[in-house]
């Protein structure tokens, strides 16, 4: 049985429900194909998407209103994405990822916008989606964007080029960051949906990566790629504001997704530990693997009460741009510690591929630099303690 950090309060049975089937679909879909969808970056795991879509996982997150779950609160989508990438952190993620596109459409988009671009995401054969903020030399400082959006007449012009972008060689829509006033920083940034097929956007091949490769990344060329004006989301310069409120959600849903992964180190050594034997006794016995262990449930159980603090003040209305790096820099960090403690427990057998700990140490280390790398939630934290 898998161990589940105990956070001192009961789920409610909607969440119980939900919870439940993701925890079964990642023990019976995900988990059995995860060295299979890892063979290779160009993969996407099409069959597995169509049951997750199917189970109702890859919308849970989108309003009843356009078809969706409803599950809109950041608690339960955190406790949901936590048991996808128990089974699977790179499946997990990718399942999830309607959410990340979905965002900055509930946060800045009119309500035909919503209707027309979210309605999609909830039926039976749901296009894969992607935001696209990321440039060759604009990392997680987002403000800095130099993708251009120019105004003629009822369209806006696009140039510029954006990297790892999650989805995209197998994306039907973005939301694209530009700016539309170069030189102002957040000032001019701004949000707009564009479609793979507008002419002018081109999709690079996917990009060889070390882990997560469940998740295909590429470039993305505009050039004078024309967007209607009713395709930008919010005003013109409001798409900063979206985009930090994203991020402020995707950083705690990473931290879940980390929390995920470490339960599952966790899982498979304590099992291994109590199997293997060493000097005639199984390894657990020994006291190097035993506080090893011991380190590990720790580590993972501070994941999870500081993803639960963080979505819980999401949820309240709170500010949480602190609290949430304070979640993703612990989370990835010890979702990498508890992969590597995994690779030791299991000795030399954890640097074969016929354990999956070796899979998961490769997928942990992307967790400590997407979305802002460690270095940069250490500056978000010691910028809001010389504030206080």
């Amino acid at each position: 049985m898998p161990r589940v950090p105990r956070l001192g309060r009961e789920l409610s049975p909607e969440q119980a429900d939900v919870v439940a089937l993701a925890r079964r679909f990642a023990a019976e879909e995900i988990r059995p194909r995860a060295r299979e969808v890892d063979e290779g970056d160009h993969v996407f795991p099409r069959e597995i998407w169509a049951k997750a879509a199917k189970a109702g996982l890859t919308s849970f997150m989108i309003p009843e209103e356009y078809g969706g779950g409803g599950v809109t609160d950041l608690v339960t989508q955190c406790l949901v994405q936590e048991e996808l990438c128990h089974g699977d952190i790179s499946i997990g993620n990718l399942i999830t990822s309607g959410g990340f596109f979905a965002s900055p459409v509930l946060e800045l988009g009119t309500p035909s916008q919503r209707e027309r671009l979210l309605a999609p995401l909830a039926g039976d054969d749901p296009p894969l989606t992607a935001l696209a903020t990321t440039e060759p030399g604009v990392g997680s400082d987002a403000a800095s964007i130099t993708t251009r959006a120019e105004r003629d007449g009822d369209h806006y012009v696009l140039t510029g080029q954006k990297t790892w972008i999650s989805n995209a060689p197998f994306a039907e829509w973005f939301v694209v960051f530009a700016t539309v006033a170069p030189g102002t920083r957040s000032k001019g940034v701004t949000a707009f949906v564009v479609h793979r097929d507008a002419p002018g956007f081109t999709v690079g091949a996917p990009m060889p990566k070390m882990g997560q490769r469940g998740i295909a990344c590429a470039e993305l060329f505009l050039d004078g790629v024309r967007v209607p004006v009713a395709d930008r989301l919010g005003g013109e310069g409001q798409g900063f504001r979206g985009l930090m409120r994203t991020f402020d959600a995707s950083r705690v849903l990473i931290a879940a997704a980390c929390t995920g992964l470490s339960r599952a180190a966790l899982d498979v050594s304590l099992a291994y530990a109590k199997e293997r034997e060493q000097f005639g006794t199984p390894i657990i016995g020994h006291q190097a693997v035993a506080f090893r262990l011991a380190d590990m449930a720790a580590k993972t159980d501070v994941s999870a009460l500081l993803t639960r603090r963080a979505a819980d003040l999401y949820d309240s209305g709170h500010p949480i741009t602190e609290e949430a790096a304070i979640a993703k820099l612990t989370a990835s960090e010890n979702a990498v510690w508890c992969a590597w403690a995994a690779m030791q427990t299991f000795g030399g057998w954890g640097y074969s591929r016929e354990f999956l700990v070796e899979k998961w140490l490769r997928d942990a280390k992307l967790e400590e630099l997407e979305e802002g790398t460690s270095d940069i939630q250490r500056l978000i934290i010691s910028r809001s303690l010389a504030r206080s």
